[in-house]
């Protein structure tokens, strides 16, 4: 048996205090983290199996190839905007059916170019349903195959109806669905007003299981009641924000209208470069809007 000196014992001594406060460190760090974690303005929700909804309006964008979408439905949003629509963007914005139309097979498609249009240098479309459609709490969804590559930036969202007196972002933004372009498979699912705004919005991303963004039709998806938001991809949950937690101004309790739009750059996204392809093409297969009704088992209790 080897023997050991008292100076190397203190040793072993001291490397297995350290060990120690090692172990109680990263039990402390890990425990900082739960806890910042549960505190936060966002979580993963369960399905409520009892919560039932009923459609009560829809685009399923029937109609001849080549024609503008309804009209008595959605109106345009025109030109450069402010400094690029807040932004930076670069597209200029266009109802032109060669940006913006019905592709006779049930899909809206919103193609967008690069070339010289007035001031821009590349073309796009924005549509919205502001002052024609609008509510208050739902589910709004839309099935759409989303385009990638640099500098695009595809978009579902929604903004409070009252804009116009309160303006941004007093009156609410809901980002139900934005693509960076470069982030080929992921979604951002997003809330901005007074106190969680531009970067400090609300956020999470979603990363699909397999496949990106532009291969195929993915469903996007809220579900907004007065206490809280409710973030879907495909039917999955993926992020709630509740009204008791929320940093700020809770100013979900408006009627809100949607929009949809391909925008190209900006400070968000960041910007295309020469080899960045174009066209590029959002294309809608339905947008679908619906009321929450009482199941059975609501009614009895």
């Amino acid at each position: 048996m080897k023997c050991i000196g008292v100076e190397n014992k203190n040793d072993i001594l001291l490397s297995q205090k350290s060990a120690l406060m090692l172990h109680v460190c990263k039990a402390l760090f890990i425990l900082s983290l739960v806890l910042v974690f549960s505190c936060s303005d966002t979580d993963y929700p369960a399905v409520d199996s009892k919560v039932s909804w009923d459609m009560v309006w829809s685009d399923e964008f029937d109609g001849d190839s080549l024609q503008q979408p309804d009209t008595t439905i959605w109106t345009f949003d025109i030109g450069r905007g402010n400094n690029g629509w807040g932004n930076g963007e670069l597209q200029y914005y266009t109802d032109r059916t060669e940006n913006v139309f019905i592709d006779g097979a049930g899909h809206l498609v919103i193609r967008a170019f690069r070339e010289d249009y007035k001031e821009a240098s590349y073309t796009s479309a924005r549509l919205k349903t502001k002052r024609k459609v609008e509510q208050k709490y739902g589910k709004f969804e839309a099935r759409i195959q989303a385009p990638t590559g640099m500098g695009i930036w595809p978009a579902f969202w929604m903004l409070g109806s009252n804009i116009d007196s309160v303006g941004w972002p007093v009156c609410g933004e809901i980002d139900i669905m934005e693509v960076i372009g470069e982030e080929r498979n992921e979604i951002h699912g997003s809330l901005h007003g007074p106190g969680h705004s531009a970067g400090e919005a609300i956020t999470t991303t979603y990363t699909l299981p397999k496949g990106q963004m532009d291969e195929d039709f993915h469903i996007f998806s809220v579900e907004w009641d007065a206490d809280s938001i409710v973030f879907f991809v495909d039917n999955q949950p993926y992020q709630t924000v509740r009204k008791s937690r929320i940093k700020g101004k809770w100013v979900y309790n408006t009627p809100f209208f949607m929009l949809l739009n391909l925008a190209i750059g900006g400070t968000y996204v960041g910007f295309p470069t020469a080899e960045t392809p174009f066209p590029k093409e959002m294309i809608i297969d339905y947008v679908r809007v619906y009321e929450r009704t009482e199941s059975e088992e609501e009614k009895e209790n």
